[in-house]
Parts: C-alpha cells; sequence; structure tokens
C-alpha cells in the first residue's frame, strides 16, 4: 500500500474529527503552504483543522504570504484548551522546535496521528503516520498527494489557486529557488504551475528587507569568528519578531569567500521566556547538517534532541530557562558572554580546534568588529 492510499484511509478513519497541525515555532513558507494544503485536504473529509505556532511570523516573506493568501494561522501561548482536538498533525518538523506543545498535547491526550517532514528523522513522537522523504521541501511531498487524488484541484478555485501559489513558493524557498530541487520538486512544481498565480507568486517574493533585518546581517558580520572555513557570528539579544533575520544572516554569510558553513546564533527575548536560538548554512556536500547540530548540542533532559537540519541546512533551539531575565544591570551581558564562549566552544570542540587557538580566534573577532 502507497503512503496515498495510507494517509487516505487514515483520514476516512477519523472522519468528522478536529484537529491540530503543529508548525515549528517560527513557520516557514514550506510548513505554511504543507498546513494549508492539509486543511483543504482533511476538509474533503470533513475534518476541522486548527493551525498552530508558538513563535511568531517575521519574514516579510511570509507576512505578505500568509497575508495575501488568507491562510489563518494561530499563536499558541500555552493557554489554548488542547482537548477539543482529536488528533495531531506535525508538518515540515517531527516535534523538536515546538516549545511545550508535544508535551501538552500529551497531557490532554491528543495522539498524534500525522508526520509529514523533508529532515532527517528524529525520533521524538510516534505517529499513526509517517512520510519523512529526503526531498527538496515538504509541500513537494503534499503536491504528490494531491497529484494522486486526494484533493481535485480546480483552475476557477480562489482557494486552489492560492494553494497552488503558496505550494510552489514553499518549494522554490527550500530549494534555493530550485537550485537544490530534485527530481520531485521539479515534477511538482510542474503541476503546479497550471493553477497558481504568477503575479501573486511575485508580489510574495518581492519583499525588501527590513532595516532590522539589515541591522543584524551587519552584526552577525562584525561579530563573526572563521576557522576552517567556518564563519561563527554571535549576534547578541533579539527580539522574538526578528528572529526570521538569524538564517537570513547565515545565508549572507555562507557566501562569503573561503566559507564553507556559517552558523550565526542569539538569544531570543520575549516577556521573561529566553531561548538561544541559531541557524547553521553550508555548501559543503561532505557536511551533514543534522549529523553535526545533534553531535554538538545533544538532548535535553527528555532526551529530545536541541535541534536537527537537512540538506544544507539545520537549525537549533536551547531554552534558557533559570537564567533567563535580567536581575540587575550587567547580568544580561555577562550571561550572553557565558553563552556566547559555551556555544563556541562546543563548536570548535566538534572541529577539533585546541582551546589555544579558540581564545587566539575569539581575540581576532574582537579586533575586527
Amino acid at each position: 500500500m502507497d503512503k496515498n492510499q495510507k494517509i487516505a484511509e487514515l483520514l476516512e478513519k477519523h472522519r468528522g474529527e478536529r484537529h491540530v497541525v503543529v508548525l515549528h515555532d517560527f513557520p516557514d513558507p514550506d510548513a505554511i503552504s504543507s498546513a494549508f494544503a492539509h486543511r483543504l485536504i482533511s476538509a474533503e473529509y470533513d475534518i476541522e483543522v486548527d493551525i498552530l505556532f508558538t513563535g511568531k511570523i517575521s519574514h516579510s516573506q511570509n507576512i505578505a504570504l500568509v497575508k495575501l493568501l488568507g491562510i489563518d494561522l494561530i499563536p499558541y501561548d500555552g493557554t489554548r484548551d488542547l482537548n477539543q482536538y482529536q488528533g495531531a498533525v506535525f508538518l515540515d518538523n517531527q516535534g523538536t522546535t515546538v516549545n511545550g506543545i508535544v508535551k501538552a498535547l500529551e497531557t490532554a491526550g491528543v495522539p498524534v496521528l500525522v508526520v509529514v517532514d523533508h529532515h532527517e528523522p528524529q525520533g521524538s513522537v510516534t505517529p499513526e503516520f509517517s512520510d519523512i522523504q529526503k526531498t527538496g521541501s515538504t509541500a513537494t511531498i503534499f503536491t504528490h498527494y494531491i497529484k494522486l487524488g486526494l484533493l481535485e484541484m480546480q483552475k476557477g478555485r480562489k482557494d486552489h489557486i492560492a494553494l497552488a501559489t503558496a505550494l510552489m513558493h514553499g518549494i522554490m524557498t527550500d530549494t534555493g529557488g530550485f537550485i537544490r530541487a530534485g527530481t520531485e520538486d521539479f515534477h511538482a512544481a510542474a503541476y503546479l504551475s497550471q493553477f497558481r498565480d504568477p503575479d501573486l507568486l511575485e508580489q510574495i517574493m518581492d519583499q525588501s528587507r527590513s532595516k532590522q533585518v539589515m541591522d543584524i546581517i551587519r552584526r552577525a558580520l562584525g561579530n563573526r569568528t572563521m576557522v576552517e572555513n567556518l564563519s561563527i557570528a554571535g549576534i547578541g539579544y533579539l527580539r522574538s519578531e526578528d528572529r526570521d533575520a538569524i538564517p537570513q544572516a547565515a545565508e549572507f554569510l555562507v557566501k562569503e569567500e573561503n566559507v564553507h558553513t556559517a552558523i550565526v546564533y542569539g538569544i531570543i527575548k520575549e516577556d521573561q521566556v529566553e531561548v538561544l536560538t541559531g541557524s547553521l548554512r553550508t555548501s559543503k556536500l561532505t557536511l551533514d547538517p543534522d549529523g553535526f547540530i545533534k553531535e554538538v548540542f545533544g538532548v535535553n533532559p527528555e532526551g529530545r534532541y536541541y535541534g536537527g537540519g537537512k540538506d544544507r541546512a539545520g537549525g537549533f533551539s536551547i531554552p534558557v530557562g533559570f537564567l533567563a531575565g535580567e536581575p540587575c544591570e550587567n547580568y544580561a551581558e555577562l550571561k550572553w558572554q557565558v553563552f556566547d564562549a559555551q556555544v563556541k566552544t562546543k563548536i570548535f570542540a566538534r572541529l577539533g580546534v585546541k582551546p589555544d587557538l579558540l581564545h587566539d580566534q575569539h581575540v581576532q573577532s574582537l579586533a575586527v568588529a
């Protein structure tokens, strides 16, 4: 039995229920478009779907995508009643980057029904149906479902045009504008081209970088440390709405001459909650971002990895926990120095860099800044 038939049977089994789709903390076009596709597919089985995320939508293209296509996403702050759902669906993630929703769902007795993702397997949740493929995007997987009959696309329907446009955007962004696309991604894009609105897609993608993003990229440039063709930049504290500037800064740094890998990280602050968040981008074919991040940062007390990745990209998220907050004037700076040194120490240890070289490189980076 193929995956398409299996997910169709699962949705039929749960006909008439209410499900929750869980996206990673700062959902990107791939996650958003996949959730939109799952909602429309589920509607064919009279399943009502809410789409939750725990962070913020801050990238200008993502804001445009949600607004122009009218995709309804619900921010989760821990107070929402999860007992109203009969099942949970994880898309473009496997529960490792969703800030407590996994535990809250377990407490509410909500079973995990579906996981669809294109990252490396994380083993963090056990769903009834799992489809983890090594494709360019999760949007590619959902387009394949649609092509095989889970949703009959119609060129005149506004929601189908919006869906095709969103999925095309998801594939394009996660494959670097098709530079890293595989055969399945190209086939999916060819199919979607019949239904997508090219003018709307252009409008979504033609968003300028904000001043805040440019300032954060400048900060990453000034703070970067170079070791063995790897560029590492700690950028201090950021507002939660500026979180998407971290991967953008990593993408910028990896394009520097003689750099094959860039890692950018900072502490995201929202109220009294602080999370050390980082992004990795690489052009080195032999570097596995998923394995690298898991080896460097390890697991939390519950045994879940702090991060992971896919081809050419990865990310990590580590709660600051007890050390969050600013009890005195110099505390924030001291705390950042400790976390910054710890991240660099772990990364350089993985690279086999000696402690004295670590010190020399850090001094050089400060001098450049």
